[in-house]
């Protein structure tokens, strides 16, 4: 299984961006778990949102209201939707996909299989 993401880049305080991760190789279906991480400088990585093949998802504290997972119903893509962006959100997004259902809001990065190449995410103030 390949994932690749897209759609990142700069954006001001208050602005919105959409990020896909895209399953490029693989069965899409076999894919039941996902979860976008981010790593900014010197700070450890940490799961932001997580969304089940069945359809619950999971948010970090700080980003509840403001960020949104979802995928399409094929599974091939799958989204972060970016609102109200804050200076706090920069850091390196990556998207981790497992074929195992998602453990509700306790998975690890280190329980994933598959990453993408992660994308960069800058919110000026």
């Amino acid at each position: 299984v390949q994932l690749v993401e897209s759609g990142g880049g700069s954006v001001q305080a208050g602005g919105s961006l959409r990020l896909t991760c895209e399953v490029v190789s693989g069965f899409t279906y076999s894919i039941a778990c996902v979860t976008w991480f981010r790593q900014a400088p010197g700070k450890e990585r940490e799961g932001v949102a997580t969304i089940d093949s069945d359809g619950p998802t999971y948010y970090l504290d700080s980003v509840k209201g403001r960020f949104t997972v979802s995928q399409d119903n094929t599974r091939k893509y799958h989204y972060l939707q970016i609102n109200n962006a804050k200076p706090e959100d920069t850091a390196m997004y990556y998207c981790a996909a497992d074929r195992r259902y998602c453990r509700g809001d306790q998975n690890p990065w280190t329980w994933f299989d598959y990453w993408g190449q992660g994308i960069q995410v800058t919110v000026s103030s």
